[in-house]
């Protein structure tokens, strides 16, 4: 799963200038690490979840990141108005729910599919935005891939773990939206790190009712951490960095890729191979994505002035 964070909104916040062909390369990696980085957190996850439960990963993730991100960013809390504070909490409840529903999906589904299938809730957003024909070819493409996804009718793919994915790909683009206003009402990171603070209270009681004190036991305390600095703090760093000197169209299609990076990571960590339509799916799905990205972008070139 892709932070969260990180899809689109960053991007429509501080769009950085356009690098150069060779320095390019630089946040171009640092952007792979960090889905890479994802990926992989969310394949560890589904490792932790017989011993921590779903809900109690998600937990975990979200206090051991909440309390990095705190101590790094310092955010002041006083002098900010009530639609700012407003404003952090809804991206903080859409941050725990989308975690939520998302780590409910893996437990159910391989993760390729299941981000897979989060994806389409951006993509919708990105299609809806744009509001141009050609996004009918798009949307088209990820119908397409739904469709080879489950086989004509989800027949190999748990209803629920579907059901998750896509409930957390509609909040995924609920928190795109609140994730690019609360970047333009706190300075730094600091409304990142407050609204990961505040999923973290509210999915804590989740996460002790489900697990109780196994939430605490040291092996699952650690693999948490891991799971948190891979899912959240790792890839909000690096992005951060390539966000820099990379163009925003160019970030916005690399987080495109993140189905695949899934299918890739639940192979090689998990053991979940996929069927040839899945496969297709994926490609199809990814495809689409990069296509309205490539739209959205092309739509805004005309009305950009350029600098003095």
């Amino acid at each position: 799963m892709t932070t969260p964070s990180t899809s689109t909104a960053p991007t429509a916040a501080h769009p950085p200038a356009a690098p150069g062909p060779r320095s390019s390369l630089g946040p171009v990696g640092l952007v792979l690490a960090g889905g890479v980085s994802v990926q992989f957190g969310g394949a560890l996850a589904v490792t932790l979840m017989p011993r921590a439960g779903a809900l109690g990963v998600v937990a975990l993730r979200l206090l051991v990141a909440a309390v990095v991100l705190l101590l790094v960013c310092r955010p002041k809390v006083r002098g900010h108005s009530r639609a700012d504070w407003g404003t952090v909490v809804v991206f903080g409840l859409a941050m725990a729910a989308m975690n939520g529903l998302f780590y409910q999906a893996v437990d159910r589904i391989p993760l390729g599919p299941a981000v897979t299938l989060e994806v389409l809730g951006p993509l919708a957003l990105s299609v809806l935005a744009s509001r141009r024909a050609i996004n009918l070819v798009w949307a088209g493409l990820a119908l397409a891939g739904v469709f080879l996804l489950g086989g004509g009718g989800f027949d190999d793919l748990d209803p629920a773990g579907v059901a998750f994915a896509l409930g957390a790909g509609a909040v995924w683009a609920a928190y795109i939206v609140f994730s690019a206003r609360t970047g333009r009402r706190f300075p730094q990171a600091d409304g990142l790190a407050l609204a990961m603070a505040v999923g973290a209270v509210v999915f804590l009681p989740l996460g002790l009712a489900e697990s109780g004190t196994k939430l605490f036991d040291p092996v699952s305390l650690g693999l948490g951490a891991a799971v948190a600095m891979l899912s959240s703090v790792m890839p909000y760093t690096l992005e951060l960095l390539a966000l820099r000197r990379l163009p925003a169209s160019t970030f916005a299609v690399l987080m495109s890729l993140e189905p695949a990076l899934a299918a890739t990571a639940g192979f090689l960590v998990l053991g979940q191979s996929l069927s040839l339509p899945q496969t297709l799916a994926i490609g199809l799905v990814i495809a689409a994505s990069m296509g309205a990205v490539r739209t959205q972008v092309g739509r805004r070139k005309p009305v950009v002035a350029p600098e003095a």
